[in-house]
């Protein structure tokens, strides 16, 4: 279940893991590329350049892909740029982004409510065995963090309403209506000045090609969660391609493997 790309690589010296959240921990999301890219498909057939819906599919596709990771404004802001390229009047990105949120809750608010009103555990919207994996990382004396590019209430609330808030400390962060002031290498940054960690002391974790880049940058080690969502029984190929171009150290489709994947990280333990 464990894909191995890099035999060196070792958490052993790690004090601080940093988390994605949707995809990563969450699956209360699950199915958001599928609102995101036939929206942004839409407004830009609009334009009737004559691109074929094939073409305008496959642009959105590989910038959403691109810009998995980052704060959602940054997937707009490209939307707002090719709607400018092909010579039409874009809207703000903002705007942009609160379309799609509203779509977004149109197909995700049941799933909430039912964990706010406990009619489904939170299991069901887990990615499977990231709460035991957390729990293990925590007793092994790691600080963990969590940072999203999905808007912070929402992640806090989320986190809460999975239970998994308690093993961050207060360490979740979200987007922020000024995006430039938050981003996930700019928490790493932090960390690192503040004397958290040494960035060979990070070990990251995500679905996203950014959080992967941002990690490995820093010196670190990182493990893609190449979810195959929503099952997460598999490894998504999508995501493994673009986890593995950008240096992934592991791949894994979810954290059953947790013994295992402990194991490979943990196993010199070179700290000593």
């Amino acid at each position: 279940m464990i894909e191995s790309l890099n035999r060196g690589a070792s958490a052993g010296r790690a004090r601080v893991a940093l988390f994605d959240f949707d995809g990563t921990i969450s699956l209360i999301r699950a199915g958001w590329v599928q609102i995101m890219v036939p929206m942004m498909v839409d407004i830009l057939a609009e334009l009737k350049t004559g691109e074929s819906e094939e073409a305008l599919r496959t642009l959105v596709e590989d910038f959403v892909a691109r810009l998995t990771g980052e704060q959602t404004i940054y997937q707009m802001i490209e939307l707002a740029r090719q709607v400018g390229k092909r010579g039409g009047k874009a809207r703000e990105p903002l705007e942009y982004k609160h379309l799609y949120n509203d779509r977004l809750m149109d197909k995700i608010q049941h799933r909430r409510e039912d964990l706010r009103r406990g009619i489904v555990p939170p299991e069901k919207y887990l990615v499977p065995g990231v709460g035991m994996f957390l729990a293990a990382l925590e007793d092994r004396g790691l600080k963990l963090y969590c940072a999203s590019g999905t808007d912070q209430a929402y992640t806090l609330e989320e986190a809460r309403l999975l239970g998994v808030e308690r093993y961050f400390g207060g360490r979740i962060y979200g987007a922020l209506d000024d995006y430039k002031s938050f981003s996930k290498e700019i928490l790493i940054r932090k960390m690192v000045s503040n004397m958290e960690c040494r960035g060979d002391e990070l070990l990251g974790f995500g679905d996203g090609f950014v959080e992967i880049k941002n990690v490995k940058d820093a010196g670190g080690v990182a493990v893609g969660v190449a979810t195959d969502e929503p099952e997460c029984r598999s490894v998504d190929p999508w995501k493994r391609e673009r986890l593995v171009k950008v240096g992934a150290d592991f791949i894994i489709p979810n954290f059953l493997c947790s013994q295992e994947l402990l194991r490979l990280l943990f196993s010199d333990e070179r700290a000593s």
